[in-house]
C-alpha cells in the first residue's frame, strides 16, 4: 500500500473531499476518489473523513492507495514502426486505432504488448506491469509520436521533463469550422465532467492547461492547425478546440461524430517530439510526416498534396 501526501490550497476552499482528490489525483475518477474516502483511506490527522466533508484550503490530508490490480501485459509480435531507438529510449510513431496501454476492453494488441516483445526485458518497470516504460500517452484514435524509456533513469529523467514542460509535443488537426484568429492560446483548466464520467471538460477546481495553436490552411467549413501542448492534460487539445466552437473534425467523443467526408476518429497527429535526452542532456528532435488518413482527408476538403 501506498500513503501519498495532499496539501490542500486557498483556492480548493469549499470543495467537497472526494472533488478534491480526483482533482489532485488525475488519473482517478471521481467514483474511485469516492470510494477511497467511503474505504477510510483519507484521513486528517489520522482521522477518516466523509465524502461530503468541504474543505477549508489548508488541510493536509494522507490518502492510502490500496495495491494495484494491473492487466498483466503480456508480450506480443505485433508490428511497430519505430522511429528511433537507442540503449535508453525508443520513439514509436503510434497508428490510429491502437491503444497504449491495456485496459478493460483492450486487454491486448496494445502498444505495451507489442514493446514488451521487441524490448523483452529491457524496459523501465516505473510504470508497473499495467504499463511498463510508456512515459506518456496518447488517444487510441489519435495517430503520431510516442516516447518509451527502456530504463528507470530514463523515466525518471523524462517524466520530469513532462512536469516542468521541457518535452514538447507538436501535434496538427484538422477542425470543423472556421477559426476566426490565425493564432492564439487556450488556458483552460481541465477536469473530469461531472456530467458524463468518460470526458474531461473544463472546471474551475481542474488543473491548468495550455494549448497553443495556429492556422496552418484554411478549407471551406474546416481549418488545419498546429497545436503545441505547454501542458499535458487527458484530451487536452480535444477539449480546447471544441471550447473555441471548433470541434476536432470525426472526435466522437467532443464533436460532432463521424464526418461526412468519412473520417471514422479524430483527425488529431501528434507529429512533433523534442527533449533532452538524459544520457547527455542534449536537445532531440523528431519529426513524422502526416499519416495517410490525415492527407487523404485534406485531399477531399482541397489541399493539393
Amino acid at each position: 500500500m501506498e500513503t501519498i501526501v495532499l496539501k490542500a490550497e486557498p483556492e480548493d476552499q469549499g470543495l467537497r473531499l472526494d472533488q478534491f482528490v480526483s482533482k489532485k489525483l488525475e488519473e482517478l475518477t471521481r467514483s474511485a476518489a469516492q470510494r477511497l474516502v467511503e474505504e477510510d483511506r483519507v484521513r486528517l490527522s489520522g482521522r477518516p473523513l466523509k465524502k461530503s466533508y468541504l474543505l477549508t484550503g489548508k488541510e493536509t490530508l494522507t490518502v492510502d492507495l490500496p495495491e494495484p490490480q494491473p492487466i498483466e501485459a503480456q508480450p506480443q509480435e505485433i508490428p511497430l514502426e519505430i522511429v528511433y531507438e537507442d540503449k535508453d529510449l525508443l520513439v514509436i510513431n503510434k497508428p490510429k486505432g491502437m491503444v497504449v496501454h491495456p485496459a478493460p476492453g483492450n486487454p491486448d494488441g496494445t502498444v505495451v504488448n507489442a514493446v514488451l516483445f521487441h524490448c523483452g526485458q529491457s524496459l523501465s518497470g516505473i510504470g508497473g506491469a499495467f504499463r511498463p516504460g510508456i512515459v506518456h500517452r496518447i488517444d487510441k484514435d489519435t495517430s503520431g509520436l510516442l516516447l518509451v524509456a527502456k530504463n528507470d533513469r530514463a523515466h525518471l529523467y523524462l517524466s520530469a521533463q513532462l512536469k516542468d514542460h521541457t518535452l514538447a509535443r507538436t501535434y496538427e488537426a484538422v477542425i470543423v469550422g472556421g477559426l476566426k484568429d490565425d493564432a492564439g492560446t487556450v488556458d483552460a483548466p481541465l477536469g473530469r465532467s461531472i456530467q458524463d464520467r468518460k470526458k474531461m471538460a473544463i472546471v474551475p477546481e481542474g488543473r491548468r492547461a495550455v494549448t497553443h495553436y495556429e492556422v496552418l490552411a484554411r478549407y471551406p467549413g474546416y481549418t488545419h492547425v498546429r497545436c503545441r501542448l505547454e501542458t499535458g492534460r487527458t484530451h487536452q487539445i480535444r477539449v480546447h478546440m471544441a471550447s473555441l466552437g471548433h470541434p476536432i473534425a470525426g472526435d466522437p467523443l467532443y464533436g460532432p461524430g463521424k464526418d461526412r467526408h468519412g473520417l471514422a476518429g479524430q483527425c488529431l497527429h501528434a507529429r512533433e517530439l523534442n527533449f533532452l535526452h538524459p544520457a547527455d542532456g542534449l536537445p532531440r528532435h523528431f519529426f513524422t510526416p502526416l499519416p495517410g488518413y490525415f492527407t487523404t482527408f485534406l485531399r477531399k476538403l482541397g489541399a493539393t498534396i
